[in-house]
């Protein structure tokens, strides 16, 4: 049950029954063009997915390219895509997220809008937090980011954002850490404030790099003068590079962190875990101020739409960044998986991984492009 869809975002597997045979379960997967002009693209979809969040997800969706709104210094199109999704542990999640390319890619315009019904799990705040902490608690979600960039030759860009979340907490467990109180945002949180991103992206393709690299920066301040119930600052720093090993594989790597500074709500806290940043926990297993990760991951592309990956990763959270790096702390995960391109112009892929975690934690992940 967890928040990280962006693998529910993009859960676009396109799953329509006749196409590529799925090895694991001889279901079939195709794409559906149900309009398509010399300016738009029309994809519609039904979305199956699978996490240890959600369990199994399934709805329907869409992606909307937009032919003539096109970066032309790295070919990638403006496109809509938007889906509605349930899952097996009674989520319901809605999402639209526009990306326009303006001006033949010199600006970029992202917008994403999320409404969730969230059941979720929470052990509390920590580094250490015990498994016998675990309390489930309801959660309804608005959630929305609109952000602007500005392409400074030849691959930098600049710009800026603003996040507004409004997150109601309609059930805790009787006697649990929610329900004591003393948890910021345990009754209700409103995020509300103004962002500043800049980032460094070479990447070849975006669903599944080839070589490149990516580096981002970004600050966020929420403010009660924009309407939020909580003031704080959070940065985030995200590095990625794609380095050559053969003509056919690759070794990716990665380096996240988060890092929080003010009275947070958990729900604005770094959540470790997920089928993204920390393969083999659930996400929000462990939650506090600061995160770090660092994950590497081989990559064979064995043939043109087949690809095996094997990753390994290290990370933690802590209350504060003086805290890292106790040899005790540290949470490893380990773990493999298999890629499909869904189509042959399109970088898409689905993805199937396995990771495991120290003590126990693991989990089975079925989703769209690359964990980084």
């Amino acid at each position: 049950m967890k928040k990280q869809i962006s693998t529910y975002t993009v859960a676009l597997l396109l799953l329509f029954f006749n196409g590529v045979r799925s090895q694991s379960k001889e279901t079939v997967f195709k794409t559906d063009t149900i309009a398509s002009t010399k300016s738009i693209q029309f994809i519609g979809v039904p979305i199956a997915f699978y996490t240890p969040e959600t369990e199994f997800g399934f709805g329907g969706g869409g992606q909307l390219f937009l032919l003539n709104k096109k970066n032309i210094y790295n070919d990638r199109l403006s496109n809509i895509l938007f889906s509605g999704i349930y899952t097996l542990n009674e989520q319901f999640l809605f999402e639209v997220k526009p990306e326009i390319y303006l001006g033949k890619g010199d600006y970029f315009i992202n917008i994403d809008y999320t409404w969730e019904i969230y059941p979720n799990l929470f052990w509390g705040i920590g580094n250490r937090t015990p498994d016998r902490n675990e309390e489930v608690y309801n959660m309804t979600s608005h959630k929305l980011k609109i952000g602007y960039l500005r392409r400074l030759p030849p691959n930098l860009n600049f710009g800026f954002e603003y996040v507004f979340e409004n997150h109601d907490v309609t059930e805790v467990e009787e006697g649990g850490i929610l329900e004591s109180g003393t948890i910021l945002g345990s009754d209700r949180a409103i995020i509300s404030g103004l962002g500043v991103t800049f980032n460094l992206d070479t990447r070849d393709d975006l669903g599944s790099p080839l070589s490149g690299r990516y580096y981002k920066l970004n600050a966020q301040f929420s403010s009660e003068l924009l309407g939020a119930t909580h003031g704080y600052n959070k940065f985030f720093l995200d590095l990625r590079t794609y380095e050559s090993l053969t003509k056919t594989s690759i070794l990716a790597m990665q380096v996240y962190s988060e890092n929080t500074f003010g009275g947070a709500p958990f729900q604005g806290l770094a959540k470790f875990g997920g089928s993204y940043s920390a393969r083999g926990y659930f996400y929000g297993r462990f939650t506090d101020r600061h995160m770090y990760i660092i994950q590497t991951e081989y990559r064979w592309r064995f043939k043109p739409r087949w690809t095996m990956a094997a990753f390994g990763l290290v990370g933690e959270v802590a209350s504060t960044p003086e805290n890292f790096f106790s040899i005790s702390n540290i949470k490893p995960s380990a773990g493999a998986g298999i890629r499909f391109k869904l189509l042959k112009n399109k970088s898409t892929w689905l993805r199937l991984d396995t990771g495991f975690g120290e003590n126990g934690n693991s989990g089975f992940y079925f989703g769209i492009n690359e964990a980084f």
